[in-house]
């Protein structure tokens, strides 16, 4: 059966969803707006809600073209009732398949609960069958049987509306007005039953000066949230998009995160890659406990090593990884934000040793991070003329930091850490930039940049 679906994203995330899901999904009709990807596909539910990008997982309603309310109350619901509503038997119809989706879901998580017993049994494990890894952290989030049996096959659903609106429309009225004129409208012309507190459905409406998007949450909770993250870092989907943007496949490699804190990062590539050999390391004893107990959750204990050390001296031999995957400090983990920008030309110099060549690294920097990377990023012509020069400084050519698509190996530039007696430029000939993706933490943003190691360092 073919259903029509759309995910929210965060900012930066829409393109690797869509990618996502026309690669896992065979997904076609494949749109993308501003935090959202609408799609078709025949996929089975389970894989659906297993995508690793994604914030939530709707079930399409109505997308239209956006609204003009006029400011007369009673006006205005008539539109919201013919622009928003529209038809009963769209809603109808789309109750029955949400129906569907539900009890297919359910039938996939009873399945992953019997497949869970049947490995402990096997296993004579003493862990109490809670399967919740197993199907990560979508199924145990549905409606509960009963509640589903009981309401949602009747034509009378109880239901309570959750609005967003923005430009034009946001400086009229407000999301809560919206939220209560829709739900009067949905009220009187479907007949539903309004439960602001615990209803079956959940009508989430979305207006803008470019869109006007109905749907249905399939779950309670967002995809991003993982069952098996028991102490939480980095956002998973965040974590994702560094395994996704890496420019190779993982299986088959040897990963290193030389700051791996909780294990996030690594995590998401061990869930993505079975094949592959991954290593964390830390100072910090602490965080590489909570990383322990997040393995022990996500049943990786064994794909995962962990060790206590410093980034700035990695115990391993040179070219001893395939990939480095790293989100690096906003400068909380050192004595004040001042010390990384310090501290990063060392770190790079170490991770850049122990990869391979043609293998590569895949860094979370802030902006300001980011910056100070473009700065010290110069041609193999600029980098010669940077020897012959007895100066502390850093001269970038402006025309080569904003031109990140040439095919032109990039040279990273730096200085040695104020610890050591030189200064020296120590220079890094040996990596080529590939991409350069911004991505949105929530309060902030950062890049996700990917080199490859094309040489040798000298």
């Amino acid at each position: 059966m073919i259903r029509h679906l759309y995910c929210t994203a965060g900012a930066g995330m829409e393109e690797l969803l869509a990618e996502e899901v026309q690669h896992k999904l065979c997904a076609f009709q494949v749109e993308q707006i501003p935090g959202r990807v609408f799609f078709c596909c025949s996929a089975d539910m389970y894989t659906v809600t297993q995508l690793k990008s994604a914030e939530r997982l709707f079930l399409l309603l109505r997308k239209a073209e956006p609204i003009s309310l006029p400011k007369n109350p009673a006006k205005a619901a008539a539109v919201i009732k013919e622009r928003v509503v529209g038809a009963p038997d769209i809603w109808k119809q789309t109750l029955l398949t949400w129906t569907a989706i539900q009890e297919e879901l359910q039938s996939s998580q009873q399945r992953g609960h019997k497949r869970r017993r049947e490995e402990d049994e096997e296993e004579r494990s003493t862990v109490a069958d809670e399967s919740t890894h197993t199907l990560t952290s979508s199924t145990h989030l549905l409606q509960k049987p009963s509640e589903m049996d009981k309401e949602s096959h009747q034509h009378t659903p109880s239901f309570r509306v959750s609005c967003r609106c923005s430009g034009v429309i946001a400086r009229s009225y407000t999301a809560q007005r919206l939220s209560r004129t829709i739900g009067m409208a949905i009220k009187e012309h479907l007949g539903w039953k309004v439960d602001l507190r615990e209803p079956v459905l959940e009508v989430n409406v979305y207006l803008s000066d470019d869109h006007c998007v109905v749907g249905i949450p399939l779950l309670k909770h967002p995809l991003a949230s993982r069952s098996y993250m028991k102490h939480n870092g980095l956002r998973s989907t965040i974590a994702w998009a560094m395994t996704s943007l890496c420019p190779k496949q993982l299986n088959d490699c040897v990963i290193l995160d030389p700051m791996c804190g909780v294990g996030a990062v690594l995590l998401e590539a061990a869930q993505e890659y079975s094949n592959a050999v991954f290593l964390g390391m830390d100072t910090e004893t602490s965080q590489l406990q909570k990383a322990a107990e997040n393995l022990k959750a996500s049943g990786m204990e064994g794909r995962v090593q962990l060790l206590r050390s410093s980034a700035m001296e990695i115990p391993l031999a040179d070219g001893a990884v395939d990939v480095v995957l790293c989100d690096v400090p906003f400068g909380r983990k050192f004595s004040c934000s001042s010390d990384m920008p310090t501290a990063l030309p060392h770190l790079l110099r170490e991770m850049e040793r122990v990869i391979r060549v043609g293998g590569h690294l895949v860094l979370l920097l802030s902006l300001q991070l980011s910056a100070q990377l473009k700065k010290i990023i110069c041609t193999h012509k600029h980098n010669q003329h940077l020897n012959s020069s007895d100066t502390n400084n850093v001269h970038t050519d402006p025309s080569n930091t904003c031109n990140e698509s040439t095919d032109r190996p990039k040279t990273l530039t730096f200085h040695k850490s104020s610890s050591e007696a030189s200064n020296t430029p120590l220079l890094i000939s040996s990596l080529q930039a590939q991409r350069t993706h911004k991505v949105s933490l929530g309060s902030t943003d950062a890049y996700i940049h990917t080199y490859t190691k094309i040489q040798h360092s000298h």
